[in-house]
C-alpha cells in the first residue's frame, strides 16, 4: 500500500493521479448518472411483484408514485442464487436474518459476481467467521430505558422499530433482529417522558430498525408527542427506506402532510438518509428525496465505508456529488464497526482514509462536507489524517466531557480496523491539545 503524506492535495489537480490496486485514483471521475446503470429509468422485465429479478439489474420506472414493494424473507425467494449456494446461505441467514424486496433485488447485476448491491443484501458464508461482537460500541452502557439511548448531552436515540425495509449484511445493530433480543420497544412513551424531563435534550434520533417502516399512524403519533416538548428542537429520522423503498413517502400523502406540519421553520425534521452506492440513486430514489424536501424535511446522507460496496474513491466521489445535486449532501462516512459477522465488510482505517481523502478531492464544497469517523464506545472519533508514521484523530463527540475536542496521535498501523487496534504515541493517547472546559457546563457541554 502506498504511503500517503499528510498534506491534502489541491482539489483540482492539474495532472490526474495514477491508479493503484486498492481503487485509488486513475483520473478524474466522469459525471455520475443519478439514475444508476444504463436503462435505470426503464421498467425491468416481469418478475416478483412485477420487478425484474432475473439479473438485468434494471430498476423499475420512477413514475409509479403509488407502487408498493413486495418483501422477500428467505434466500429461496431469490431465483438468481445458484442452487449449490442456497444451503450454505440458508445457514448464514439462520444466524443473521435475510430480508429484501423485489425492487432492491432488481438493482443487482447478476452477471457481475462482485456487484455492490449484491454484496450489500445477499448473505455471505464468511459472515460466520469468528470476528467482532454483536454490540461493538457497547450501546448497552448508554441505554437509560428500554429503547432509549443517551450518550451525548443534547441527543437521545429512540429505538422505535425492530424491522428494516431490508437488512444490510454489515448492520451494526443486527442483534436487534435476533429472536432473543428485546432492546426495542413499540411503546416509546417512556422515551418521550425521558426527553421531556431532560431540558438539555434538543435532538432526538428515531432509529431502530427503520422508523419509516412503521405505520403512518404511529409515526404521526410520535412526531406529535415530540413536538409537544418545548425544548426539543430537531427530530432526526434515520432511514434507508429512500434506498430500499423510494415510494414510501411519495405514495403517502398523510405522512407528507405530517412532515409539513411538524417540520417548522424553527424546529426542523431531518432525514438521515442512508445511500451506500450511486447505483441506489435511481430515478425513483431521487423523486423520493425530492418528496421529502417538498414536505419540509432537511435531507442529509450518512453511510459506512464497506468492502466490496463503496471502498473505492470514485464510487464515493460519484455518490457524494450526486447527493449534493439532489439536495441530500454527505454528512458522515463511518468506519465499519467490528460487529460480529462484519469481517468481510471491514476496511482498515489507513486504507479507508486514503480512499476517503481522494474522494474529497473532487466536486464542489457541498459534495465534500463528509467527516470520516468511528462511532466508538467512548465517542465519535474523527479520522483527520495519516502520514508515514502516525494516524491523527480527534473526538468530534465524546461521552466523557473531558474528551470533547481532544486531538490524539497514534502509531500508524495499516492492519488496524478500530481504535482499540491502535497504539498511542507516548502518554497513553494524551492529547496535544486539551480543550478548556468550563466546570459550570461540564455536565451539559457545547452542542
Amino acid at each position: 500500500m502506498p504511503r500517503m503524506s499528510l498534506p491534502i492535495a489541491d482539489a483540482n489537480p492539474a495532472t490526474p493521479p495514477t491508479s493503484s490496486p486498492n481503487g485509488l485514483p486513475a483520473g478524474p471521475p466522469g459525471p455520475p448518472g443519478a439514475a444508476g446503470p444504463p436503462g435505470a429509468s426503464e421498467a425491468g422485465s416481469a418478475g416478483i411483484g412485477g420487478a425484474d429479478v432475473s439479473g438485468a439489474g434494471v430498476p423499475p420506472a420512477a413514475s409509479t408514485p403509488n407502487r408498493k414493494v413486495k418483501y422477500l424473507r428467505t434466500v429461496d425467494q431469490v431465483p438468481n442464487i445458484p442452487e449449490d449456494q442456497r444451503e450454505k446461505l440458508r445457514k448464514v441467514s439462520e444466524k443473521y436474518v435475510f430480508r429484501a424486496n423485489d425492487y432492491y433485488i432488481s438493482l443487482i447485476d447478476w452477471n457481475d459476481p462482485n456487484d455492490p448491491i449484491k454484496q450489500l443484501i445477499i448473505p455471505r458464508e464468511d459472515e460466520l467467521n469468528d470476528w467482532g461482537r454483536l454490540d461493538a460500541s457497547n450501546e448497552e452502557s448508554v441505554t437509560v430505558a428500554k429503547g432509549v439511548q443517551h450518550k451525548y448531552p443534547h441527543t437521545v436515540l429512540l429505538l422505535c422499530n425492530e424491522v428494516c425495509g431490508a437488512y444490510c449484511r454489515y448492520c451494526f445493530r443486527k442483534r436487534l433482529f435476533m429472536d432473543e433480543n428485546d432492546e426495542v420497544t413499540n411503546d416509546v412513551s417512556e422515551g418521550i417522558k425521558y426527553i421531556a424531563s431532560n431540558p438539555n435534550v434538543t435532538n432526538v434520533l428515531l432509529t431502530g430498525g427503520d422508523p419509516l417502516l412503521m405505520s403512518t399512524r404511529r409515526i404521526v403519533e410520535i412526531l406529535k408527542a415530540l413536538r409537544e416538548i418545548p425544548h426539543l428542537q430537531i427530530i432526526r429520522i434515520g432511514s434507508k427506506m429512500p434506498a430500499f423503498d423510494p415510494w414510501r413517502l411519495t405514495r403517502d400523502e398523510e405522512l407528507q402532510q405530517a412532515f409539513r406540519t411538524y417540520s417548522t421553520p424553527r424546529k426542523r425534521i431531518y432525514l438521515m438518509a442512508h445511500f451506500d452506492h450511486p447505483r441506489e440513486l435511481t430515478d425513483a430514489a431521487v423523486e423520493g428525496i425530492d418528496c421529502f424536501i417538498k414536505s419540509g424535511v432537511i435531507c442529509i446522507n450518512q453511510c459506512p465505508l464497506i468492502r466490496g460496496i463503496n471502498d473505492n474513491w470514485k464510487t464515493l466521489s460519484d455518490m457524494y456529488r450526486t447527493l449534493s445535486w439532489i439536495g441530500c449532501p454527505p454528512y458522515y462516512l463511518f468506519q465499519c464497526r467490528p460487529t460480529a459477522g462484519n469481517e468481510p465488510y471491514s476496511v482498515p482505517i489507513v486504507e479507508g482514509w486514503e480512499i476517503f481523502r481522494e474522494a474529497l478531492r473532487w466536486g464542489s464544497g457541498l459534495a465534500r462536507r463528509a467527516r470520516y469517523v468511528m462511532s466508538h464506545e467512548t465517542g465519535k472519533i474523527e479520522i483527520l489524517a495519516v502520514d508515514e508514521k502516525h494516524i491523527y484523530l480527534r473526538y468530534h463527540r465524546a461521552k466523557d466531557a473531558n474528551l470533547r475536542g481532544r486531538f490524539m496521535i497514534y502509531k500508524r498501523n495499516d492492519a488496524a480496523h478500530w481504535l482499540d487496534d491502535l497504539e498511542p504515541v507516548n502518554d497513553a493517547a494524551a492529547s496535544k491539545h486539551r480543550p478548556r472546559v468550563d466546570e459550570a457546563i461540564l455536565a451539559d457541554g457545547p452542542e
